[in-house]
């Protein structure tokens, strides 16, 4: 019976000694991260195993803190990972090293063979390089490339009736040219170029090699890993079990070698053995950040916290500046206020700073109208219902004191663009601040949204622009004449059937074209020259459809700060007025509920209105019907097809 007790206690301090032990962070980057979360519940369910890009910066975040967390070790691979996004993770590694912890990258291989160039640089941002001795450095540069189906189109027998505005809206080009146009080869050929300089400076300061090296080194690629090694693009050849044994190696020695890791964490969690320093606990970045938040959240840590701010905490109330923009004319600021009444259901933010949260909404997907598609294959969708409904939540909601978008979308719909720049204008008009922030790409549509934030911050790579757009249609009818299908056609009105993919435009229908693509786009520009403080000559000269990258759009004023969703967190925090030392507190707006998602709304304003949509095909056919893509859009889509409404980028394809 003696036994048990003596058994329940070493479980006990076994247990103590893995809430003390050091952590072994560990990062997956082996798969293409999850930006926002999926409106279909078995599309959720399914999508709980993969690491967000949010996990893996608010986990490298939390370490930057945590003295437990003294080594991070990253695998990885090539992906398809965005430029944007590996940017992200490059500045949360470099923010945990310059507080003082180690960071360990390893691959397989960088790219077998080739098209390793992405995630090497990602590996770059570490102190230590590690490759697998049967793996390459697959370091051979950046490229794009771009179909063309005029040809495969005219042999079937399918002309495309379409107008665009203006030169670089080339979203229209994959289906009406054999090759690029010069306005087209200029805009690719300076996004590759911009993309180029990027990695090459990165991986020229995280290795010690000048540029030119650097890119020397790149024309010579693929490298095989003992090439690698010897160039110093590389610092060592292993695999993952020298690399693991290489960071245990690290923790608890400093390098006098004394121990590194406190004495309460040694002899007490080491057991009754006594002596030596607690085994190192692994931890993927998603389970480390549930288990730091919930630290963040104890009691025992508030009540620290609070009597930290000294006695009059208790009776100090701060209440947050009202938020300025910096690049907006004052006068355009009031106009768009003035022009925004706050609707009855709004409730002022009471600027606690101990109670106040920054709303994130994520606006993830092509531009559509209404609800996001149900459904496990349907895809996520940047749905106007979705996004404007998650903005009267936070302007209902009194702890909310700012807001951020994340906006994840190569443009869609109009329509749909402008009803969420409206409502993202009325939060404004609370005296909440709004901050974009922008993903792998926020362009034409993408961008429109944007439009009434109080700053927009982006990433050096995320694609953006596209100020432009394109409307038309695919015309079958010699593929339906060559397999023998006939159709009859009534009508009444004279353009009842303008939109017939059996048929050309009139002449008056091409008229009705041009008139909505001049209207679209005088809007979209004079939109653009209030928000950005520009005059409209020089919006028109950056915009006619061109896509930047966020480091040539910040040089030009589309964009004003460069940088990802940390830093869009903590402009929102600081421009709300809140305590500069804290680290800003972040809510989810708006995450319907199981029943939400379920249960028949209430009303227009419920959280439940949005959380469910059509099916897949009646969603994406309708935004995207006038290229006849129907429920196949999303598949056209990876293709780097053009499928959606007339403010979409033009197909860009993944660089790699």
């Amino acid at each position: 019976m003696a036994a048990i007790p003596r058994k329940a206690l070493a479980d006990v301090r076994q247990i103590a000694a893995r809430r003390t032990a050091p952590v072994v962070l560990e990062l997956d980057l082996t798969v293409e991260l999850l930006e926002g979360v999926p409106a279909d519940p078995v599309t959720f369910a399914l999508s709980r195993r993969r690491n967000t890009l949010r996990d893996i910066v608010e986990a490298l975040r939390h370490a930057t803190d945590d003295a437990r967390v003294p080594v991070v070790v990253a695998h990885i691979a090539a992906c398809g990972m965005p430029l944007a996004h590996i940017q992200e993770i490059r500045a949360a590694i470099s923010a945990f090293r310059a507080a003082g912890g180690t960071a360990i990258a390893y691959a397989d291989t960088f790219g077998e063979f080739g098209g390793g160039t992405g995630p090497y640089y990602l590996a770059t941002a570490f102190d230590e390089i590690w490759l697998a001795p049967c793996g390459d450095c697959g370091l051979t540069g950046l490229g794009m490339e771009t179909p063309f189906l005029r040809g495969a189109l005219d042999r079937l027998g399918v002309t495309v009736e379409i107008g665009q505005r203006y030169e670089y809206k080339n979203a229209v080009n994959t289906l009406v040219e054999r090759d690029f146009t010069p306005a087209h080869l200029e805009a690719v050929s300076r996004i590759i170029e911009s993309s180029a300089e990027q990695v090459v400076a990165g991986i020229a300061q995280g290795r010690g090699i000048p540029a030119d090296r650097v890119r020397r080194l790149i024309d010579l690629g693929p490298l095989t890993g003992t090439v690698a090694l010897d160039t110093g693009l590389v610092d060592r050849l292993g695999y993952r079990d020298e690399v693991y044994a290489a960071a245990r190696a690290r923790i608890g020695v400093s390098d006098d070698g004394d121990a590194a890791v406190g004495d309460a964490a040694v002899g007490d969690a080491a057991g009754e053995g006594g002596g030596g320093a607690s085994e190192p606990v692994l931890m993927y970045a998603s389970a480390y950040r549930r288990s730091a938040e919930r630290r963040e959240k104890s009691p025992v840590r508030r009540v620290t916290a609070f009597a930290a701010r000294g006695p009059g905490a208790l009776f100090l109330r701060e209440e947050p500046s009202a938020p300025s923009r910096g690049s907006e004319s004052e006068a355009g600021s009031e106009v768009a206020r003035q022009s925004s009444p706050l609707a009855p259901t709004v409730t002022p933010a009471h600027g606690d700073p101990r109670r106040s949260v920054v709303a994130l909404i994520y606006g993830t997907g092509p531009v559509v109208l209404g609800s996001p598609a149900a459904g496990p294959f349907s895809g996520q969708a940047l749905a106007s219902d979705s996004i404007t409904a998650a903005l009267r939540a936070a302007a209902r909601d009194e702890d909310v004191a700012a807001a951020v978008l994340r906006v994840s979308s190569p443009g869609g719909s109009y329509v749909a663009s402008d009803l969420i720049r409206r409502e993202a204008e009325r939060f404004r008009a609370t005296g909440r601040p709004l901050i974009v922030s922008m993903g792998d790409v926020a362009a034409s549509g993408g961008y429109f949204v944007a439009l009434a934030a109080d700053l927009i911050v982006a990433n050096p790579g995320t694609l953006t622009g596209s100020i432009g757009v394109f409307a038309g249609k695919q015309v079958v009818r010699d593929l339906l004449d060559k397999v023998g299908v006939g159709f009859g056609a009534v009508a009444e009105g004279e353009h009842a059937l303008m939109m017939s993919p059996r048929r050309p435009f009139t002449e008056g229908e091409r008229e009705k074209l041009e008139e909505f693509l001049d209207r679209v786009y005088a809007d979209f520009v004079d939109k653009v020259s209030l928000s950005r403080g520009l005059g409209r000559d020089r919006v028109h000269e950056l915009a006619r459809g061109r896509v930047w990258t966020g480091a040539d759009a910040h040089r030009h004023g589309l964009v004003d700060e460069l940088g990802g969703l940390s830093d869009a967190l903590r402009l929102a925090w600081s421009r709300a007025g809140l305590p500069a030392d804290e680290t800003p507190r972040v809510r989810l707006t708006s995450r319907p509920s199981v029943l939400d998602r379920v249960r028949t709304p209430r009303s227009s304003e419920d959280r439940g209105a949005a959380a469910v949509g059509p099916s897949l095909g009646s969603t994406v056919g309708s935004a995207f019907g006038s290229f006849g893509w129907g429920s196949f859009a999303p598949l056209a889509a990876r293709l780097g097809l053009p499928v959606a409404g007339p403010l979409t980028m033009p197909p860009m394809g993944r660089i790699h």
